[in-house]
């Protein structure tokens, strides 16, 4: 297991094929990226990591119901930033725009922006988020959870071929 994060983490999986180990490495989902792939290259082939469903949306069954939000995020980053360079760390970004469209439109019932009463309709209508699909998961808020996200909101990896591949 290398817990570590971007392209420094190619490190420690050369150093462990350069001395021959052949069993599983692991990554955390810190790696998920491109130049991850590029650094790291053939000596990360065939390890794992978990990260987030819009990195292999394409791969998601029909059935996933993050599938559909994962595309139209990806689809507008690669429209941008060119096919292929999907971000995960960018997702989680859109992800929260998305819960404030949802919540902002609630909060603005009961009061300006800049004031309390706000802050605190606006704290109130994030907490009440449920069954709202993004890149990432479907997010049910509370009180006591503010991340709301299930077992959804991750999938395991292998690096196959210079890319991610789903293991459903």
């Amino acid at each position: 297991m290398i817990g570590a994060s971007g392209s420094p983490a190619a490190t420690p999986v050369r150093a462990l094929v350069e001395r021959g180990y052949k069993g599983r490495i692991y990554h955390n989902h810190g790696v998920a990226s491109r130049e991850f792939l590029k650094v790291c290259a053939k000596d990360c082939e065939g390890t794992y990591l978990p990260t987030g469903p819009v990195m292999v949306a394409a791969q998601l069954p029909d059935s996933n119901p993050i599938k559909k939000r994962a595309q139209e995020f990806q689809k507008k980053y690669e429209a941008r930033f060119g096919a292929g360079n999907v971000a995960a760390f960018a997702s989680y970004t859109w992800d929260a725009y998305l819960l404030l469209a949802a919540a902002i439109p609630e909060a603005l019932k009961k009061g300006q922006p800049g004031t309390a009463e706000f802050r605190a309709a606006l704290r109130d209508a994030l907490e009440a988020i449920h069954n709202v699909p993004s890149t990432n998961g479907i997010v049910n808020m509370s009180k006591t959870d503010h991340l709301g996200l299930d077992q959804r909101a991750r999938v395991m990896v292998q690096i196959k071929d210079g890319d991610w591949k789903y293991l459903p």
